[in-house]
């Protein structure tokens, strides 16, 4: 009998062990906002003085600046799940202000001035820009809300404006960040057609 008893201990410990290892050995996955490369995109803004941008910090929601992805388990509940092994490739405000500042320059073959200093005076939009939400429902959905300001450095009006989206997703959470991608894509490019918009008239409401 205590053969058999210590036996059947060996056996569990070295299942526990075994799903331990396993647990352990899951890999970490690391996901980009970066959308691909628009080299073959027309540019919006056409001929004239080089066009420049500069594009500031992403203001977010304290629960999203992190690395990890926060995700719903439902639509409708208040659990949150935080995903260790599922990270975006930097902290979110930094993918998130990569990805527009690529996204805006590319769109209007504009040049992003912390990237490439500015030649002389020319004039700099400035685009401040605050996502207002940016929930991720697990194998539903994404919902997001951008706002932005945008000014011309040798102008003095201001603009305020906004933009949401909801991106479906499949199952599982490459799907999520692809949606999430998406998302950010086509805020850069609502951002870049109204810097357009005011590069043809400086008095130009926002878009719809």
């Amino acid at each position: 009998m205590k053969l058999r008893h210590a036996t059947l201990l060996a056996c569990v410990s070295a299942l526990a062990l075994a799903a331990a290892g396993c647990a352990s050995s899951e890999k970490e996955r690391y996901y980009t906002l970066a959308a691909p490369a628009l080299a073959s995109a027309p540019a919006i803004a056409a001929g004239g003085a080089p066009l420049y941008i500069d594009m500031g910090a992403v203001a977010l929601p304290e629960r999203l600046a992190r690395q990890q992805m926060l995700v719903r388990q439902d639509s409708d509940g208040a659990e949150m799940r935080l995903l260790e092994k599922s990270r975006w490739a930097s902290s979110l405000e930094n993918e998130m202000r990569d990805a527009l500042a690529a996204g805006v320059a590319a769109r209007l073959g504009a040049i992003d001035v912390t990237r490439q200093p500015r030649a002389g005076q020319q004039p700099t939009w400035r685009i401040a820009v605050r996502v207002q939400r940016f929930d991720a429902v697990e194998d539903s959905r994404l919902d997001a809300a951008f706002s932005w300001n945008l000014r011309r450095s040798d102008l003095d009006r201001n603009l305020n404006c906004a933009w949401s989206t909801t991106q479906p997703v499949g199952a599982g959470i490459p799907a999520l960040a692809e949606g999430a991608q998406r998302a950010t894509a086509q805020a850069a490019e609502a951002i870049a057609r109204q810097i357009a918009a005011l590069q043809a008239d400086p008095a130009a409401a926002c878009l719809r």
